[in-house]
């Protein structure tokens, strides 16, 4: 039986343009005889001709191929029982919102896996949008910084800047960053209190794409303790920023007096452990969020503190980036994910209101929730160049044999949520997020 692998259309988002497999791997499946069926999309970054002429055949729903590759959470009715599909389902935290999708998903007896969950040995992921969700997060809140800037009258190098869609590549977003860092090096940044620091969370994938895009600007990396002390140095450069990195010691500390901090510690047992990030709040101009977080650990940002800060005017945040993206989450005031067209909100600590826009009293936060796709072609390419390799493997696997005797690449088996719609061994934990 010829084996069908298909790639649907996305709509979650509107401006969701990614795609899980580009053509040119499209085409290496179809030289070794797979029919690859694509339903049609005008916004996709790959055009439909592409796809044709890479030996795709374009077929509108319900595409009848055995495996489907999506990108973001596929719509409640879409699935099929017995077929498997390949999409980030946002259901491992057991996320509330998606609690219904993966109840529709076990009804429907499929096999799930889930990008998020495909790892190696040591639990670093292989296939991942994370340094793109870096990159863009960066020069959009740079980009929002300059904005923010030029809505208090004051003109800076960061004005000329635009949000990372609106460049026709990766190369040409650099090169405007690069620029302007040119511009500060030589006239500096006004209209912002001196130290200008640039915090970021977090040391993976996604950091280290945020952090390939400030480097192009004229930076000095401090370390966090030296971050609490900064402002106490006399004549300090305005043409200067400085960056500083947080680990999880630099989050939370043990609970008990005199421990020291241990990170096998706090991944097992976070409930021993409190926040302690929000002394450096106060010394921050930009806050770019970029690890992962559940809601076992302490927030980093909270609504009680801001207000504090706000009403001893200690503030002076300017723009979050909350690249992690998690409603009401390590940002507390992050109360949603926002949309490429719409992606900033200030938010009044006072108040406690958000305003969506520029314009207002507080912190802007740039929090929109498909980062990658504002890069959609670079970020597809190199998603595509780690996927394609599990494929074969997959297509070639008998799913009529119990989930222990599975022959499927170990890391996919890793992925594997639902296997004809009863929870793998692994993720049984997600039972007390379900409603009965």
């Amino acid at each position: 039986m010829k084996h069908k692998i298909g790639i649907r259309y996305e709509d979650k988002y509107k401006m969701e343009r990614r795609v899980p497999l580009v053509p040119a791997h499209v085409k290496q499946l179809v030289d070794k005889g797979v029919e690859v069926q694509v339903v049609p999309s005008e916004k996709r970054v790959f055009k439909d001709e592409e796809y044709k002429k890479a030996g795709a055949i374009l077929k509108n729903e319900p595409l009848d191929a055995d495996v489907i590759l999506g990108v973001k959470e596929m719509p409640l009715g879409y699935f099929k029982a017995h077929k498997t599909y390949i999409f980030f389902s946002h259901t491992i935290k057991g996320q509330a919102y998606n609690m219904p999708l993966l109840q529709n998903m076990i009804d429907s007896k499929i096999n799930l896996i889930d990008y998020e969950r495909i790892v190696d040995e040591q639990g670093r992921r292989l296939i991942f949008f994370g340094r793109f969700a870096g990159l863009a997060g960066m020069i959009n809140s740079l980009w929002s910084l300059g904005e923010r800037l030029k809505r208090k009258g004051v003109e800076t190098p960061l004005s000329k800047l635009k949000q990372t869609h609106h460049y026709d590549s990766l190369e040409e977003a650099k090169a405007a960053v690069s620029a302007a860092g040119q511009e500060i090096a030589r006239n500096g940044l006004p209209g912002l209190t001196l130290p200008i620091a640039i915090g970021i969370t977090g040391y993976g994938n996604v950091s280290k794409g945020a952090q390939e895009i400030l480097n192009l600007l004229p930076v000095i990396e401090i370390s966090p303790a030296d971050l609490l002390t900064l402002h106490k140095q006399k004549n300090l450069p305005s043409n200067v920023l400085y960056k500083v990195v947080f680990e999880e010691k630099h989050l939370a500390r043990p609970k008990e007096a005199g421990m020291e901090f241990d990170l096998q510690e706090y991944y097992h047992h976070p409930e021993r452990f409190e926040g302690i990030f929000e002394q450096y709040l106060p010394h921050l101009t930009v806050l770019m969020n970029c690890m992962y977080w559940d809601d076992r650990y302490p927030r980093i940002v909270t609504k009680d503190y801001l207000e504090v800060l706000w009403k001893n005017n200690d503030l002076k945040l300017e723009v979050i980036g909350d690249v992690t993206c998690d409603p009401d989450g390590s940002v507390e005031i992050t109360h949603k994910g926002t949309a490429i067209e719409d992606p900033v909100f200030v938010y009044h600590p006072e108040t406690r209101k958000p305003v969506m826009g520029f314009d207002g009293e507080g912190v802007l936060v740039m929090a929109v929730d498909i980062l990658p796709s504002e890069l959609p072609r670079e970020a597809s390419q190199a998603f595509s160049d780690a996927l394609i390799r599990f494929l074969p493997g997959l297509l070639e696997a008998d799913f009529e044999v119990p989930f222990e005797k599975l022959q499927v690449p170990a890391p996919l088996k890793k992925a594997m949520i639902l296997y004809h719609g009863e929870l793998t061994p692994d993720y049984q934990y997600l039972k007390q997020y379900l409603k009965s």
